[in-house]
């Protein structure tokens, strides 16, 4: 009790009936605790002994996309725009959003997830840093307005913070059952770059990772989340801004050879230019199109070769991101491979079944589309490839589809996260 009785102390110093009141409230509790033999065990948690020096904060999943999103449009030196509307569990990223207006943030509460969407487009359209957010539910009517994001080859981020399914279903619940969705639920080739994190407090990065991503390539960008990460709380050091690097967002303006197409031979982007720049007039829109001109045609030669540019674009992707990191051994005979908010439950069980003297390692897969280019040479080298999430099989299905390795599966679809023991208990099945 002493650490929380000094805070009291000197947190009100100068109220000694406050530090009086919670003294006692506080001592009252841990005193009943203690003699009711109301709980059937203990459990002790160990003081970390290694903590890197720095100013922490309780954070969540939500409120680190909120700081995240700020800083993203900081370092690329724009407004931000945030339109949505509200749906559980993503509404508290609106409500954290509204109250930062002192940083040129513009929140705007839409009347439906479609206009909502609309509302975003249009932002990006006029320059501003732009994102929305929502659960399945809202991402399946925002799917049309995110398939003209594509063929606009606009930078936005659509945030989904994923809950229980399909239809209403579990709106307080977790799940992870929209990898497919966000990856496949458009008409059309529509390809876009998907990640998710893995933490409460990797949300920071990661948000600012999917404006970096969406700036660099011209394209619309997916953050999965999920109910569990988005609620869920960790100690966040608070990073130092001058160590985050400045997000290139500056509008084209050269009027020399200018046409609405035109691609970075690097990374296949076309320009970012902001409506009304001078010389620079342009059209575009969701027709089919003519690659770099972006002059409407029905050709069947410019559909395939605009279509092939846009997937091409997005394959590229794999050489910016990092590679895919592994714990534990490099080869041998299992790999647990995760994604989003089953990190914890998998590293905790991975520790404890290396600590009775089985050969497993394991990876998380932060970035969903494109796959890390490393990825199939690090499955390549474990007998099996153990996948836990949680839905019936998303990633499961897209890993084997992938690349030729041996892939089990274990599900759980109750609207709760893995606990530690069912992760290990199907680790010493499949070694068994």
């Amino acid at each position: 009790l002493d650490y929380t009785l000094k805070f009291y102390q000197t947190k009100f110093a100068g109220r000694p009936e406050v530090v009086e009141a919670n003294t006692r409230a506080l001592k009252a509790g841990y005193y009943y605790g203690a003699t009711a033999e109301t709980f059937q065990t203990q459990i002790s948690v160990p003081k970390r002994e290694i903590v890197e020096p720095g100013v922490y904060k309780r954070i969540t999943g939500n409120e680190a996309i909120v700081l995240g999103l700020v800083t993203a449009a900081q370092k690329a030196g724009k407004p931000f725009f945030y339109g949505s509307y509200p749906i559980t569990p993503a509404s508290t990223i609106l409500e954290g959003l509204a109250a930062l207006k002192n940083f040129d943030v513009r929140t705007f509460q839409a009347e439906d997830e479609i206009a909502a969407m609309g509302s975003v487009i249009g932002a990006a359209f006029a320059g501003s840093l732009a994102a929305t957010a929502s659960s399945g539910p809202g991402i399946a009517l925002k799917s049309e307005g995110i398939n003209l994001a594509v063929v606009m080859e606009l930078p936005l981020v659509v945030i989904d913070v994923q809950r229980g399914g399909p239809s209403t279903g579990l709106p307080t619940k977790t799940e992870q059952a929209d990898l497919l969705e966000v990856l496949y639920g458009r008409n059309g080739e529509s390809p876009i770059p998907v990640i998710a994190p893995a933490t409460p407090s990797e949300c920071f990065d990661m948000i600012i990772e999917a404006f970096r991503i969406a700036v660099r390539y011209m394209t619309p960008v997916f953050l999965l989340s999920d109910g569990y990460v988005a609620n869920n709380s960790e100690p966040w050091k608070i990073p130092d801004p001058d160590l985050i690097a400045a997000i290139d967002a500056d509008p084209y303006t050269d009027p020399d050879g200018y046409q609405p197409y035109m691609r970075d031979p690097q990374t296949l982007a076309r320009p970012w230019v902001l409506p009304g720049t001078p010389e620079l007039e342009h059209r575009i829109g969701g027709l089919g199109k003519q690659d770099v001109t972006g002059n409407v045609s029905y050709a069947p030669e410019d559909h395939e070769r605009i279509v092939h540019v846009r997937a091409d674009k997005i394959r590229g992707i794999a050489d910016f991101i990092p590679e895919l990191e592994v714990t534990g051994p490099e080869q041998g005979d299992l790999l647990v491979l995760g994604w989003g908010g089953t990190y914890g439950a998998i590293r905790a069980a991975v520790e404890q079944v290396r600590d009775e003297g089985l050969d497993v390692a394991y990876a998380h897969l932060r970035y969903l589309n494109p796959f890390p280019r490393n990825l199939g040479n690090v499955l390549g080298r474990y007998k099996q490839v153990l996948v836990p999430e949680l839905n019936l099989g998303q990633l499961a299905m897209l890993v084997q589809a992938h690349f030729p390795v041996r892939v089990v599966k274990l599900n759980k679809v109750q609207g709760a996260p893995f606990q530690i023991r069912e992760v290990a208990d199907k680790i010493r099945q499949v070694l068994s």
